[in-house]
């Protein structure tokens, strides 16, 4: 056999073994990334330089956003916390996943951690639940291989945590406890499985306890007054002054964590509160920021950084001083927006920033894409993989629907409605009452612009988009005489 004959001969071999069939199967699979879900709790995302940079530094933060990507419409579909944790898990809103107020979670159900189990995950819940397992087994997380969590609220320092259905009191300050079992969970994982870790703190929750560093590194802080932060409501419905979440009202002595100097009053005292609740909260900040870093210096160290997804969010806005608020519970834009950093090398552009608009139903959908798992059908959210990549989807959305159910707590009046890029309608449905802002000409909520002639037609196309929405999300008003037992807290 001459030598243009034996390699016509070894050319013909080669192709028919690609030929054959499986053999397409037995390349190696692409690897699948590794998904680590960081959240706070109620850290807006005006308290994180990369979005502001006018009340603190967060570096460590921010380096998801310097390394990915900055969502800087990402927003929840009811601004509390138990709700909003339930809307991620399920990829559905509040009248679907059973989860309006502070109730217990149907762990029966279809979650985000049980698909992708299924799909060979290992997978971990560290730090606050808040669906529930504090009273029994029937509130205790299911679908995750190994769990470890505060009950309910928890506690900022010395935590009572139960690990596995059995209650363990851990050491130190939850901030840190938190990250240091985060860290064990990763080294103690099986190698041969990717992981799904949700990383989540306490902080900065009320009433915003820091451990001593930071507290002394913020201890002369003086933050700048909010612009409206004097707000008289002058225009706007009954809800905001019936609501019980007022900074010189409100704020008591637990939450100060000192009594005010004698003598002040009024506009003074207004302000020594907010220094002293905005001295506390940005404290907690700082704290979370450190061990975000700690831990994303951990996954680089042990060559993690590379295929693993990171992403940093929190589970609602919050008010730290606009409109004269603290805590959420408003479709207002500092309770209604998270914050969402994400970083994944292998997808995203570093320093990339997306206007597309999110919700926290989608973060289910694009979590299980990045997976490789399909989005179960009956999920409400949708993938925004593509918006990672600098793509647009087809029909993604430019209007999103929102609903409040809550009549207690702080005494937040229930109210659901629609925001476009430009329009915010709101609908106290309780009060009947309407508010209109348009968000072009008054980004900061302060003129309710709903009886306002010019804007009659824009108010008309709103309410039918309203009920177009409302229509598509199936909400019929499960909940609107009864709600479930609000049993978490």
């Amino acid at each position: 056999m001459n030598k243009l004959t034996r390699y016509l001969t070894l050319c013909l071999l080669a192709a028919l073994v690609c030929l054959q069939p499986g053999a397409a199967q037995n390349q190696p699979a692409p690897k699948r990334p590794n998904i680590v879900f960081i959240m706070s709790d109620d850290h807006a995302a005006h308290a994180i330089s990369a979005y502001s940079g006018r009340l603190n530094k967060t570096p460590n933060i921010d380096r998801l956003a310097k390394e990915g990507m900055k969502f800087e419409n990402a927003f929840a579909t009811n601004s509390i916390c138990t709700p909003s944790r339930a809307a991620i898990l399920t990829g559905k809103y509040a009248h679907l996943n059973g989860v309006p107020v502070f109730n217990h979670i149907d762990n029966s159900q279809p979650m985000l951690q049980k698909y992708l189990q299924q799909a060979g995950y290992y997978t971990g819940m560290i730090g606050k639940w808040h669906l529930g397992g504090n009273r029994g087994k029937e509130g205790e997380p299911t679908g995750f291989d190994y769990w470890n969590i505060l009950p309910g609220q928890g506690a900022y320092f010395d935590p009572m945590m139960i690990e596995m259905g059995e209650r363990k009191k851990l050491t130190g300050y939850t901030t840190d406890i938190i990250t240091d079992l985060a860290i064990q969970f990763i080294e103690k994982r099986p190698q041969d499985k990717p992981f799904f870790l949700m990383y989540h703190h306490k902080a900065p929750h009320r009433n915003w306890q820091p451990d001593e560093k930071h507290r002394k590194q913020f201890e002369n802080y003086d933050p700048p007054i909010p612009a409206t932060f004097d707000d008289d409501y002058k225009g706007k419905s009954d809800a905001a002054r019936q609501s019980t979440m007022h900074i010189d009202a409100d704020l008591n002595d637990n939450d100060l964590k000192m009594k005010p100097p004698a003598g002040l009053t009024g506009a003074e005292l207004k302000r020594w509160k907010f220094r002293r609740y905005m001295q506390d909260y940005l404290a907690c900040v700082q704290a979370v920021d450190d061990n975000v870093g700690r831990f994303l210096d951990w996954l680089d160290k042990n060559g993690l950084a590379e295929n693993t997804i990171v992403i940093y969010t929190s589970d609602q806005g919050f008010f730290l001083g606009e409109h004269n608020f603290y805590d959420k519970r408003f479709m207002y834009e500092e309770a209604l927006r998270m914050p969402f950093l994400i970083r994944w090398p292998e997808k995203i552009k570093p320093g990339s920033v997306s206007k597309g608009m999110i919700l926290n139903v989608d973060f289910a959908p694009t979590l299980l894409d990045a997976a490789g798992v399909k989005t179960p059908a009956d999920m409400q959210g949708r993938s925004f993989l593509p918006l990672l990549e600098g793509r647009t989807p087809p029909g993604w959305r430019t209007a999103m629907y929102y609903r409040y159910y809550h009549p207690g707590h702080h005494n937040v009046a229930a109210h659901y409605g629609i925001r476009t890029d430009r329009y915010k309608l709101i609908y106290f449905n309780k009060l009947d009452q309407w508010e209109l802002y348009d968000l072009r000409k008054d980004p900061r909520e302060m003129r309710n612009v709903y009886s306002d002639p010019a804007y009659a037609k824009i108010v008309e196309g709103l309410k039918k988009e309203l009920q177009r929405l409302k229509k598509e999300m199936k909400d019929d008003d499960q909940f609107a005489n009864e709600l479930p037992k609000d049993d978490v807290g």
